[in-house]
């Protein structure tokens, strides 16, 4: 029986190491949290009472284990992420200016949420789910940038090319 799962989100999974003062020396201080549009909105929605689920890729190493632990919490279908040991897990440090904009310098050479292949996505939940979402940051690298097209096979009917965006909003994908 298929899961019942109303938003199916892709893409980035990281670690936001947000501005947080200055040390006693004048250093800045950073904070971990944990970080990505597609788990963000995932959030939001299980909050809301939809059943969610994540479909993305960390490392085995301590940023990885926080986030999927993080994600479960949230009452986040976990099923789909993929713990990668040969990867580590993506950082963003995050500096806020005067104005409170943001400006992001990423560690990710590569980072695990660049490296999912096609072949690791779970395609029940693909073409089971109500609602599927993913982020932008997914589509900068392959193999993720490939992973993250490929659900349009299963979601929007077909071509990648012709007719998407009008497949899309038929079979409710999101971006």
């Amino acid at each position: 029986m298929a899961r019942e799962v109303d938003i199916a989100a892709l893409g980035e999974l990281l670690i936001d190491f947000t501005e947080a003062g200055y040390s006693k020396d004048g250093m800045k201080l950073f904070e971990q949290n944990p970080g990505g549009a597609p788990a963000n909105l995932l959030t939001v929605a299980s909050h809301m009472g939809y059943k969610t689920a994540f479909i993305g890729k960390v490392g085995t190493d301590m940023h990885g284990a926080f986030l999927k632990k993080t994600l479960q919490k949230e009452g986040i279908d976990t099923t789909a992420l993929i713990e990668d040991e040969h990867y580590f897990t993506t950082l963003a440090f995050v500096e806020i200016d005067e104005n409170g904009e943001r400006n992001f310098s990423f560690a990710r050479k590569p980072g695990a949420d660049t490296q999912l292949r096609k072949e690791e996505l779970d395609k029940e939940l693909l073409r089971n789910c109500k609602i599927f979402h993913f982020g932008s940051l997914s589509l900068t690298d392959e193999p993720a940038r490939s992973s993250t097209r490929e659900p349009s096979l299963y979601r929007c009917g077909g071509s990648q090319r012709n007719t998407r965006r009008r497949s899309c909003r038929r079979s409710s994908c999101s971006t």
